[in-house]
């Protein structure tokens, strides 16, 4: 007996309307039943999730079930689980659009949604603050209806996310939020539910001091899959658009965001590999912010380390204007993801940070590149898969010592790490990423770790660098060999290259390139 074959749907790229994705056809990864769930496990959740994740989707759906549109869910999770008989008022503040630049631009936004809000319930204000009118809507609304009212916010940062390139403008923005926000906590009597969603995770001190009754789900088990697309998803909605794509290769790219429960693919990178049919950064090239890259670069971040950072859960959550963190910014934006977490003392939680898939590295690595001095050339990009693939290791020493030679003597004098193995690493490294190769850093064996491994084209890579003051010595290939790094890769039955590189204090470039390569 043969499985039918499901016809494909309309791909809802970009579409953030339940309606529009029900009633016209498109493909729908059901996220109605853990909807259901989340009212029916609390009042008040904070969100914390990357761009272009379905936050607004997620909000969506949740209007829809409060407002009791039970045709929406036909044959969804939510049918069977949802008191349809029950319709609440809902108020729905969406930031994510424009940009505002000042107090006044916010405030004259914020008084907007209010009155949007004021016109559609046919309701009437007498208060005149902006914070007094937003407390007076929800409580009008939840007497004009005779049940308690919903408050969803989506992208409630983002005004302060789009002006943390000027603190002072950025602080503004969080004390206007704080004191709308904060509404919340004395309108308690008039709520059913609140949510609120962004992609930061502000500290409560400076952001939500007087909501310390929001429970926060960013880092929920339960709550890991509720936007974004699991495997199984891609496995069963999305089966009729994976003929003719690699799906080992959909996962490499795509999959691997997690917050301590079921991982998920970006769902823009997705939808967009499957109308185009063809793997590119689609994620990242939609807005990487030059605030996080100028950042990356002043704090002189080592990206190789970037691939397993170890920290704790107070890094992970302390970002606020005044005091950001590297690191923090690269997890909540969606650039790092959580590989391992452990409970070395009773109530002390330790994270293993990682890029989530090969995109994110290979994007990162190739924006910052010129932040390390080195001009981008696709052409000696194209020429180093070409060397990797041959294995023409005569021809990858004069390609990095050209690379080297480009980067010029302005940015050493105004880089004084320059002079030390890290820069070397960190350049060297970057290159290689940010071509979407397979690559390892600090890679573990059982008599040490290797400076650098990648493996492409059938072939194993293990580098080691040094940095001396005169002349070569042969110490970075004597290391590859004496602790016996190829051993962890001979099983993989490849050529195994052992490239040890010495690098000239003085010189700035190669002063010496050794290869060796062993078999199996």
């Amino acid at each position: 007996m043969t499985t039918p074959v499901r016809p494909r749907l309309k791909l809802p790229l970009g579409i953030q309307n339940l309606r529009e994705i029900r009633e016209a056809g498109h493909y729908y990864v059901d996220k109605s039943g853990m909807a259901v769930d989340l009212v029916e496990a609390g009042k008040y959740y904070f969100l914390s999730r990357p761009r272009r994740f379905g936050k607004s989707l997620l909000v969506d759906t949740l209007k829809e079930l409060f407002e009791g549109n039970q045709a929406l869910f036909t044959g969804l999770a939510a049918e069977s689980r949802w008191d349809w008989s029950r319709r609440h008022p809902v108020i729905r503040i969406d930031l994510g659009a424009g940009e505002v630049r000042s107090r006044d631009e916010l405030e004259l936004r914020l008084h907007e949604i209010v009155d949007d809000h004021v016109r559609r319930l046919g309701l009437t204000l007498h208060n005149q603050s902006l914070s007094g009118r937003f407390g007076e809507l929800i409580r009008a609304a939840a007497v004009q209806s005779g049940q308690r009212a919903v408050v969803l916010v989506d992208e409630y940062d983002k005004p302060i996310l789009d002006n943390l390139a000027d603190r002072e403008t950025a602080a503004v923005m969080r004390d206007t939020l704080r004191s709308f926000y904060s509404v919340l906590k004395s309108a308690d009597a008039d709520l059913d539910f609140v949510l609120l969603t962004g992609v930061s995770k502000f500290s409560k001190v400076s952001l939500f001091s007087g909501l310390n009754q929001l429970q926060d789900i960013t880092l929920d088990a339960r709550w890991s899959a509720l936007c974004g697309y699991t495997d199984e998803d891609i496995d069963t909605v999305f089966a009729p658009e994976l003929p003719g794509l690699d799906r080992d290769e959909i996962r490499r790219w795509y999959n691997g965001y997690n917050w301590l429960g079921t991982g998920v693919y970006n769902p823009y990178d997705v939808l967009n590999l499957f109308q185009k049919r063809v793997f590119g950064a689609y994620w990242f090239e939609t807005g990487t912010p030059s605030f996080l890259v100028k950042l990356l670069a002043e704090r002189k971040v080592f990206l190789p380390r970037l691939q397993a950072l170890h920290t704790n859960a107070a890094l992970l959550s302390s970002f606020d204007v005044d005091r950001i963190a590297p690191e923090a910014l690269l997890f909540q934006a969606g650039y790092l993801t959580i590989h391992d977490v452990r409970q070395p003392v009773l109530g002390r939680w330790m994270y293993t940070l990682g890029y989530p898939n090969r995109e994110v590295e290979a994007s990162l690595n190739e924006v910052l590149l010129p932040e390390y001095g080195v001009p981008g050339d696709a052409e000696a990009q194209e020429r180093l898969t070409v060397i990797l693939q041959r294995g023409a290791l005569d021809e990858l020493e004069t390609l990095i010592r050209s690379l080297f030679a480009s980067i010029p003597s302005d940015w050493y004098r105004s880089n004084p790490l320059a002079g030390f193995e890290g820069h070397y690493a960190r350049v060297f490294y970057s290159h290689f990423a940010a071509l979407g190769l397979d690559v390892r850093v600090e890679d573990a064996t059982s008599h040490g770790r290797i400076d650098m491994a990648v493996l492409y084209a059938g072939r194993v890579f293990l580098f080691e660098f040094k940095v001396v003051d005169r002349q070569a010595t042969g110490a970075a290939l004597q290391q590859i060999k004496a602790r016996g790094y190829a051993d962890k890769y001979r099983a993989r039955g490849e050529p195994i290259h052992l490239v040890g590189i010495e690098f000239g204090r003085t010189e700035r470039n190669v002063v010496g390139f050794e290869v060796e390569t062993v078999g199996c």
